[in-house]
């Protein structure tokens, strides 16, 4: 899932229009379990230009959750 985040940050131009490519200079991704059933994901990225990166940060949020979840269906279909 960070490895999949990561890439879809760096990534977040090719797929949401009108976004520009940026240098991104470092992406973290962090995934912890808040409870029994339940995650965090946290994506930090970090440019140098003045530019926001909110979209980088959410794709690669969004895509670390939904491989998260691809992941866990193999395991369990009750979620």
């Amino acid at each position: 899932a960070i490895i999949a985040g990561t890439m879809a940050a760096k990534k977040t131009h090719d797929l949401i229009p009108f976004c520009h490519p940026l240098g991104v200079e470092s992406v973290k991704i962090k995934v912890q379990a808040t409870g029994s059933n339940s995650i965090e994901i946290e994506c930090t990225v970090r440019v140098t230009g003045k530019t926001g990166v909110e979209m980088e940060a959410l794709m690669g949020a969004s895509t670390a959750a939904l491989t998260v979840y691809d992941m866990w269906k193999a395991v369990s279909h009750d979620m």
